[in-house]
């Protein structure tokens, strides 16, 4: 399961706001090869179902995975920051054992 704080819920519902999406829109978290450390985050809205897709809800924001990003993401707390020191959302993944600088990667 992911969980989602305050900020990162105030953040989706907002981007959900401007981009006009209906009820049946969703958040997609999922794990792509890539980045300095071999795994990159991804994150989209969808209204479309796939085969072997996950679904939880925390705060409202129902969220999907795929079954294997699922697997690296098990436990995962999605975060939005919006200080002086950076700006977004942020992964706090207890999975993770080496993270790149910026927090767009990270491998297990």
């Amino acid at each position: 399961m992911i969980t989602i704080t305050d900020k990162a819920k105030s953040k989706i519902d907002h981007l959900m706001q401007d981009s006009q999406l209906g009820s049946d829109y969703f958040l997609r978290v999922s794990v792509k090869g890539g980045g300095c450390s071999g795994l990159s985050y991804n994150l989209d809205f969808d209204n479309e179902t796939k085969t072997g897709d996950q679904f939880f809800e925390d705060k409202g924001i129902k969220i999907a995975l795929d079954m294997k990003s699922f697997l690296y993401l098990a436990g995962t707390e999605l975060d939005f920051t919006d200080g002086l020191n950076g700006k977004g959302f942020n992964f706090n993944n207890p999975n993770a054992s080496r993270s790149c600088g910026c927090g767009e990667s990270f491998s297990v």
